[in-house]
Formats: C-alpha cells, structure tokens, sequence
C-alpha cells in the first residue's frame, strides 16, 4: 500500500461570495475513510455550474466547504468493510462531495470502477453532466431511440448543453440549439443541432415557431433559468415538456401554476441524485454512458484544463460565458 500523506491540497471557501472565496491551500488535513468510504487519489476534477451555486450561496452548505461533485482517479486505500471491493490502485470515478481536493473519502455506493476503454478524463469529463444529460433524456423527457420529437436545448454549446445535443441527435430528434455567439452557434451545429439561433440578437420565439412550421417544440431542456421561462412558455408545443435544468441566470421567480394550463405543459425541476438513487440505477446509466463514448456516438468536449490552484479563473470563464465544453481541474 503507498504511504498516506499526512497534508494534501485542495480549494476551501469559509463563506459565500465571489471567485475571490475560492482559496487554495496545499495544508490541508487528509481524510480517513470511514465505515463504507473509499480514499480516492484524484487526478482529475470536473467543473460544473453547481459548483458556483454552492460557492455563491445559492444553494446552502455548512462552511468552512470543499466543494466539486465529480473526480476520476485512483483508490488509494479503503475501509475494511469496503476494500474487497475496491483493491488500492483500482480506478474509479464518482459523483461525491468535497472532490476539489487531491484526496477525497467517497462513499463506496457512489464509486464507478471505469472500464479499460474509458480514461480518467474521460470519466471526468463525463460523468455529472453526461448523467444529467442520459437520465434526463431518458426519465424526464421519456425519449427513446427514433422519438422524432421537436427539442430545443437552451445554452447549447455549454456543458450539460453539449451532451444534450449530441445525445437527442444520435437518438434521432430534431434538435434546435440555442446560443450566444455565431462562434457557439456553429459549435453546437458540430455537435448534432439540426437549428440553431443566435439567442442575443434573435428573436427566438419567433424563429422556433418559423422553424416548425407554428407547432412550437415538444421537450425544451432549459439550462438557463429565469430569463428564458417566459419565452419557454410561449414556444412550447401544446402537450409539451419542459425540463428546467439550471438557473445559470437566476432561479425562476414563483408563478402562477395555472399558466401550465393552456398547453397542458409538463414541468419538471429534475435532479440527478433522484434518478441515481439506487446502485443499479447508478451502474445502468454510467453504463449506457459509456458505452455511448466508446461506441463514437458521442465524444468528450473539453474547453480547458487548469491547474487546481486557477480554480477562480476557472469559474470567473464559466459564469462569464467564455466557454464552450467541459472545465476540469488536475492535479
């Protein structure tokens, strides 16, 4: 077994609030795996949206935080109860707290063990956001292989975005993206949309209900929250569905639920963990996953990596809308 540091690093945030919040420190006390946990030696970190959530104060955390929810890497030592299953070397990937650290104590039901043909990157890379994308396509929005149905996925060239997209495209729907720039426009043509409209300087009702004809869309996978409710509303096809999937603008103020009414919406607020809730539920989907990147259907997009300790470069691009694809951290 290799030694067990006495200190590692990783990113603390003792209160709420900016990027400035996000503090790197390499004196950090090791964890020692509990009961059930497993002490994974992280070499790579995703970066996702909620991360900002939780350092802004968004959504409440008991501080001083290790915050990240996703990391690849290796086993490094394990509980007693736990380490016939997962040997020291073993790699693995998991969507866990406290993962913007160079070791974390993860819980063993939350460890995937990767297979040969998907790198710790990869798995990095794909793991909360690809998940998010596959259960939410599958559970919320009910879509199989050839559905056909008209989807619009808002901020399409981002992170959950991009996995949309390929994903409703290889399952045969008619994808229309939605971004910022000519630039992520053409990104998120590249990746599958067979539509995209330049959501600064179109108006995007307006060319959905062009682009079908005045049927509007079936499924709207919204990323971005409060300022694009309304029109989501407005563009959606009578007996539609529409699966709220981030608050990158804000969350969406209370309304009056009768507004579903009119086109007998669907409304949905989904959360990974809700779909991952069990361990078989965890192996089907991380497997489906996989076997989606191996296959070629879909492909790791990756914007940067950045060191650890550029942690507040990194969100400073991500809320800022510079990026297009993943955001990992290695160490």
């Amino acid at each position: 077994m290799p030694p067990i540091p006495k200190t590692m690093t990783g990113v603390v945030i003792d209160s709420p609030g900016g990027v400035e919040v996000l503090k790197y420190k390499t004196d950090l006390p090791v964890p020692e795996p509990k009961e059930g946990e497993v002490l994974v030696k992280n070499e790579f970190i995703g970066i996702n949206f909620i991360d900002t959530y939780f350092r802004t104060g968004l959504y409440k955390a008991p501080y001083p935080l290790v915050t990240g929810k996703e990391a690849a890497g290796t086993v490094l030592t394990a509980h007693s109860s736990v380490s016939s299953s997962f040997p020291v070397g073993s790699r693995v990937a998991y969507l866990a707290d406290h993962a913007y650290a160079s070791l974390t104590a993860v819980p063993a039901a939350k460890l995937i063990r990767l297979p040969d043909g998907i790198s710790n990157l990869q798995a990095a890379s794909a793991l909360l956001q690809g998940l998010t994308a596959l259960t939410f396509i599958r559970e919320a929005a009910e879509i199989t292989e050839g559905d056909g149905r008209w989807c619009l996925v808002h901020a399409a060239a981002g992170g959950v975005g991009t996995w949309l997209v390929q994903m409703l495209s290889a399952l045969g729907c008619k994808v229309i993206g939605t971004a910022g720039s000519v630039e992520k426009c053409e990104l998120a043509k590249k990746n599958g949309a067979g539509w995209t409209i330049n959501s600064r300087e179109e108006d995007v009702v307006a060319k959905v209900k062009e682009i079908t004809e005045g049927k509007g869309v079936d499924v709207i996978f919204d990323g971005v929250g409060k300022a694009t409710f309304d029109s989501d509303l407005e563009m959606i096809a009578r007996k539609g569905t529409l699966i709220m999937v981030g608050n990158a603008s804000g969350a969406v103020p209370p309304f009056d639920i009768l507004r579903l009414g009119a086109k007998n919406v669907k409304l949905l607020r989904p959360m990974l963990s809700g779909y991952l809730a069990t361990r078989e539920e965890t192996e089907k989907y991380s497997k489906e996953l996989f076997d989606m990147l191996q296959s070629g259907k879909i492909e790791v997009k990756i914007h940067e990596i950045y060191e650890l300790k550029d942690v507040a470069r990194a969100h400073s691009d991500l809320e800022g809308r510079k990026t297009t694809g993943k955001l990992i951290l290695k160490l």
